[in-house]
């Protein structure tokens, strides 16, 4: 079984299965703080509510048997303590709950991104491809569903495991009788809670789903807003973006209206068992059978026993909220664990890079993106990748730059497997243009020393020279994206970043994904003399017929056939 299949396995076995995720228990250490604090906090909470339910009872009562307010002036300092207290508790569960949060949510966003640039071609959650719309989506607005979670779920779901315990222990040692009744009733909340998370679960999910889809829609439009008002189909976009968004509104007020039902049943039953509490305690009351501050001390702390848990159900959905958000960002670091190679990455100028029966399926897939392909790629080679579109050239690329797993095959660099070298070294050595370069806002020079930042200025223009844009000013100030060139420069510029990586920081690969597709006749030509000129391996992808004639040897990948070493030029 591939490594891409064992582990979307193991993200599926690993799901959540109770109230806390256990991968926010093991990987998460400010989980594990907040709650063994929380839980220290919960049981001085409980001793607290003991307290000043004595308080009230005693004053109470005595009012009732003096007949004066001596009971109430002697209890009440002790009262504004407790209720001093009662406040710093919550404030300071509050601030454990928020600290939390924070250090959960930047720890996590800080694993997913270290994920995404370890394999930035691995696939998402649901096996599709992660994009740049769906990444920022789980970062933002699915993270900050963590925060309902600590602050208001995690609390109660502490506080619901103390507070019953020592209440029903007080509760118990006052009148035996109130405690069975409070122990046969208590369980029917979490029982009722059970049923309704079930469908509050899935409801979450779906409404997460679309939520999902609305911003990956909303991208693509953005995206491609320029070629769609070329063509005038600009405007017949948003009724599409207006049903995502009706879809969107309709689920995220279904899962509201769960909510709110929910609660409403917890509190009804709730009141109905603290009502049964208190006829039996009246009646025995009447009967004699028990003082009025033995009373009227069971009839105020049995609402306490109820209260966290009718909480934690009030507060479900934002549970279902948090743990579907640990869910998708541990699916996404799980997708990409850490590479465990250490060993030396072979001297390129001296080493063969064979790919050995290389195969890819992505996780759902019914057939394989890469089949068995087969190249050598010896120092100083230039060895061409053709094939039709969908044939695996661009994932053999990601193969090749560590960026994807393989299900079958290996790839061997100077006899060394390549899982085995360390990655961050092996990335060092490789200059790499992908088929749709990326441009940050500055100027062209600062692009291109993107690959090596203390080159100096006539490296940058002899780098831009020999990649066919002499023309382009580097110290033309660019848009993010490259905006204000031409698909050609984006590509040009690109290049001049890998060739600068190969003069001045020690890169001794290259691997190309249509470097020459946008460039005219003679601007190919300078390119192909260029890349023959290094004296550097290359492995490249193209079209281009020129290209093609150019490298010593050509692999044809199909996608219905095995592949096997090209003819040599």
């Amino acid at each position: 079984m591939s490594s891409v299949r064992e582990r979307s396995r193991g993200v599926r076995e690993g799901s959540r299965g109770g109230p806390v995720d256990p991968r926010l228990l093991r990987r998460a250490r400010a989980t594990r703080g907040y709650l063994v604090a929380g839980i220290a906090v919960g049981t001085v909470t409980a001793g607290v509510i003991v307290g000043q339910a004595w308080l009230l009872a005693s004053a109470i009562a005595g009012t009732f048997a003096r007949r004066d307010l001596s009971a109430v002036t002697a209890t009440i300092w002790p009262l504004v303590g407790v209720f001093v207290a009662r406040g710093l508790l919550s404030w300071l569960n509050s601030v454990l709950a928020q600290r939390s949060a924070a250090a959960v949510k930047s720890q996590l966003r800080t694993e997913i991104m270290a994920a995404r640039l370890r394999q930035p071609g691995a696939v998402g959650p649901d096996g599709g491809a992660l994009d740049g719309a769906r990444l920022v989506s789980v970062l933002t607005q699915g993270l900050d569903a963590l925060d309902g979670y600590f602050a208001r779920y995690l609390p109660q779901l502490v506080l619901a495991a103390t507070v019953p315990l020592v209440v029903g222990v007080a509760i118990l040692t006052a009148d035996w009788v109130s405690a069975v009744v409070v122990a046969l009733t208590l369980p029917l909340i979490p029982l009722f809670m059970v049923l309704v998370g079930w469908l509050t679960q899935s409801r979450v999910r779906k409404r997460t789903a679309v939520q999902q889809r609305l911003a990956h829609h909303f991208a693509d439009l953005v995206a491609g807003l320029p070629t769609l008002q070329v063509f005038g189909r600009a405007k017949a976009q948003g009724e599409g973006l207006r049903r995502t968004g009706e879809t969107h509104r309709h689920e995220t007020m279904a899962t509201l209206r769960i909510a709110f039902l929910s609660a409403l049943v917890l509190e009804l039953l709730a009141t109905l068992s603290v009502a049964i509490v208190a006829v039996g305690i009246g009646l025995r009351v009447v009967d004699g059978n028990l003082t009025l501050v033995i009373g009227l001390f069971v009839l105020i702390l049995a609402p306490e026993a109820y209260l966290p848990l009718r909480q934690v159900g009030v507060h479900f959905h934002d549970s279902a909220d948090g743990v579907a958000a640990a869910e998708r960002a541990f699916a996404l670091i799980d997708a990409a664990p850490p590479a465990t190679g250490t060993r030396a990455v072979p001297d390129l100028a001296s080493a063969v890079i064979e790919v050995d029966g290389v195969g890819v399926t992505y996780p759902g897939a019914a057939e394989p993106a890469l089949r068995d392909a087969r190249l050598l790629l010896g120092p100083g080679e230039i060895v061409a990748v053709g094939g039709a579109s969908g044939a695996g050239k661009s994932t053999l690329l990601a193969v090749l730059l560590g960026f994807l797993p393989t299900t079958s095959g290996r790839v061997l660099v100077g006899g060394v497997p390549l899982t085995e070298l360390e990655p961050a070294a092996w990335r060092a050595a490789l200059a790499w243009v992908p088929q749709q370069p990326s441009l940050l806002a500055g100027t062209i020079a600062d692009n291109v020393r993107l690959a090596a930042p203390e080159a100096p200025a006539a490296r940058v223009r002899s780098a831009l020279r020999r990649a066919g844009a002499a023309e382009l000013d580097p110290e033309r100030v660019l848009a993010a994206g490259g905006e204000g060139l031409s698909a050609g420069e984006v590509r040009r510029v690109a290049l001049a970043r890998a060739l600068l990586r190969i003069d001045c920081a020690g890169g001794q690969l290259l691997i190309l994904d249509e470097p020459t597709a946008g460039l005219d006749t003679d601007a190919e030509l300078v390119v192909l003399d260029e890349l023959r000129r290094l004296g550097v391996g290359a492995l490249v992808v193209s079209h281009r017929p020129a290209v093609l004639a150019a490298a010593d040897r050509v692999v044809e990948l199909r996608p219905d056939v095995p592949q096997i070493v090209g003819s040599t030029r």
